[in-house]
Formats: structure tokens, sequence, C-alpha cells
């Protein structure tokens, strides 16, 4: 006859087991998803820059900016391909983006204007086109926006967080020890000292007046007429039309009628070139990833950090 205790042993077993079977599986779904996150990043580093439109005939290409800007290398080849590709006629940036990085927007300037030299290159800014993304648009021969459209923005900043009053309250000592007085300067335990103020402000400076050089040259305007719109405002497009910061009010398809009259082709197709489509086992990859990082992360809607020298529009929230 079974006794209780023998039966607790066999449920013990069963659990056991059970829980054995259930992490096996839990495993499996791990290693699977980090399988496909490394096949996806592989993939990506080795697929090249491929031509997306394949051989067609004659056509425009489409290059989308949107959101945070950044330096991206996949991104610069393509831009560099684009201006010996004899099928490619023009080029339109679509621009929604509140800027970024002042080397990412110095990237793209340098890139349409290296396109620009051989093919008719328009910008359309659609909502947003501020800081590094108006340095973006001014290298396009044509800019076009909006009524609406939020332009400008014309400088750089350089960000610090000061949290030594809260360190100092829950009682944590941040010390280093550097070969110089600038070296890893400021510190977040304390006020940015003077010294690191003015190599800071030369930063600064320095990128500001090659941003504000650029758009006198671009927009034919003079610098002083310029830097009196170089203080970080922000305007509509109807503004930015006044202050001679775009061209026309447009869109793509004003666009396209441009860059058509300018190669003197007509019905031309436009194709996207960049960002490339992605592949299926990508949109696999990133669906795992996010579906994995949503249980164990409590992901910030729409933001992004960036580090060091930035030309980027922060609304007041």
């Amino acid at each position: 006859m079974t006794t209780p205790s023998e039966f607790e042993q066999i449920d013990q077993m069963m659990s056991k087991r059970a829980l054995k079977k259930s992490r096996r599986k839990w495993r499996f779904i791990a290693f699977a998803a980090l399988a496909i996150a490394v096949v996806a990043l592989v993939g990506r580093s080795l697929g090249g820059f491929s031509n997306p439109v394949g051989n067609e005939g004659p056509h425009i290409a489409r290059v989308v900016i949107d959101g945070v800007i950044t330096s991206d290398p996949q991104r610069r080849q393509i831009l560099n391909d684009l201006a010996s590709d004899e099928n490619v006629t023009g080029v339109i940036v679509q621009i929604n983006s509140p800027g970024g990085t002042t080397a990412g927007g110095e990237e793209l300037y340098e890139g349409l204007r290296a396109i620009g030299e051989n093919k008719p290159v328009t910008a359309v800014i659609n909502e947003l086109g501020a800081s590094a993304a108006y340095m973006t648009a001014i290298g396009a021969d044509k800019i076009y926006a909006r009524r609406l459209s939020i332009v400008g923005s014309i400088g750089v900043l350089i960000q610090h967080m000061d949290a030594s009053k809260l360190l100092d309250t829950i009682g944590i000592d941040y010390d280093k020890v550097a070969t110089g007085p600038l070296k890893a300067e400021p510190d977040i335990d304390e006020p940015m000292s003077p010294l690191v103020r003015r190599s800071y402000q030369k930063l600064v400076d320095d990128s500001f007046a090659w941003f504000v050089d650029i758009v006198a040259e671009r927009r034919n305007l003079p610098r002083d007429e310029v830097l009196l719109l170089a203080d970080g405002q922000i305007m509509t497009g109807r503004m930015a039309l006044e202050n001679k910061l775009i061209d026309e009010i447009g869109d793509e398809i004003t666009a396209k009628a441009w860059v058509e009259n300018e190669a003197e082709t007509a019905d031309q197709k436009v194709h996207t070139y960049y960002p490339l489509p992605q592949e299926p086992w990508e949109n696999i990859g990133y669906w795992m990833s996010t579906q994995l990082g949503s249980l164990f992360i409590n992901r910030l809607n729409n933001t992004q950090t960036l580090d060091g020298l930035v030309s980027v529009w922060q609304p007041i929230e």
C-alpha cells in the first residue's frame, strides 16, 4: 500500500521534472533569440552596401533623414555611391529631425555637397528640420518646407549635469587621478569650473563659426545677417522663407518637379536608397529583441542620449 510520504516523493519528483523541462524551454528560447540577434548583426555588417534599386534605368533617389542624427558609415557610403551612379539623375532628401551630433550633420552636409557637384539635390523639410538637420538641408541646392514646418535653431551646445548635491546627500564620493586638469572633465560630482567652461566654450564657438559660415555661403547671405538668425531660434516654414533660410514652400512633389527640370528629364520614378529595406531575418531579430527587452526594461518613449558636442533642438517639456 502506498503511504502519503511516497505520494509526496512522487509529487516532488514530477515537480522537478516539470521545472527542468521549463528551464530547458526558456533556455532554448533565450538561445534562439540570441542567435537571431547575432545573425542579424553579422548579416548587417557583412552585407555591404548593395544598391537597393538594382539595375533600373534613370531615376531619382530618395534619402530619408528621420529622428536624431548621428554618424552612419552605411549612409555615408550610400551618399558616396549616389554621387557616381549614372542612373541616378538627382536626389531628394526627406528631413524630419530635431538635429543631433555636429559630426553627423557635417557628414550629411559633405555627402550632399559631393552629390551636388554632378547632379541636382533638393531637401524637403517636413515637420521638423532644426539644428544639425538644417545643417543637412543647406547641403542641398534647393530647400523646400511646409508653411508650418519647424526650421532653424542654428547653433551648437554641449551639456553637463551637476549631481554634486545629490551625491553629497546619499554619501557618494567620486574621485580620480588624471594626467591634466582638463582630462575627463567636467565631473558629475561638481559644478563646471571656469577652466573647463572656457575649454568647452572654445569647442562650441569653433563649431558654431563653421555652421554660420556654411549657412552664409550656401544661402548667399551676409554673415552678420546669419548671426542675427543664429541665436537658436526656430521659425515656421513661412518665416524661414522670409528670412531666406529656405527657397520655397513645397513638398516632395514640388521637389521632384524641380529635379526633373534641372536634370532635363520627365516622369521619373523616385526610389528610396536610405534607409535600406530590412531583410525578413532582421525584422524577426528586431521583434525578438524588443519582446525580450520589454520583460526586463521599462523603455522611455522616443528618447535618445547624445554625448559630446551636439546641434539639436530640444522643445521644453
